[in-house]
């Protein structure tokens, strides 16, 4: 296939627009995004994301687990314990884009602008 007959994944009529409604969806739990954010920097352990999102191993298991098959995140394993990292680079800016559209939600110049002026001087 070359590039002139590709299909723009960005159009209203893409193929992709109901895979996007799965990725939100995924995204549509307060706890998920709180383990993506925790996993920007690297890999972490459940019991490390556990501490980080202040709930129970179990749930957090249960929550990468579903991460996993929507192919957010992959494991690596060493001996009995595995260790959790983002597939790419794509669900840490997706949601880093939520919350700053959600801090547009607030009024005001948001904290994000502020960092975008301080650059800039």
């Amino acid at each position: 296939m070359n590039a002139e007959t590709r299909i723009c994944g960005r159009e209203p009529d893409s193929q992709f627009v109901e895979l996007a409604v799965e990725v939100f969806a995924m995204l549509a739990d307060a706890t998920r995004v709180r383990l993506i954010l925790a996993l920007r920097d690297g890999e972490r352990s459940v019991g490390q994301l556990a501490d980080v999102v202040d709930k129970t191993p179990a749930s957090v298991s249960q929550h990468l687990a579903k991460l996993r098959l929507a192919r957010f995140v992959t494991t690596r394993q060493e001996g009995t314990r595995v260790f959790y990292r983002l597939e790419n680079e794509h669900a840490s800016q997706l949601v880093s884009d939520a919350i700053f559209q959600a801090e547009h939600s607030l009024g005001g110049t948001p904290r994000h602008h502020h960092a975008e002026r301080e650059a800039a001087s």
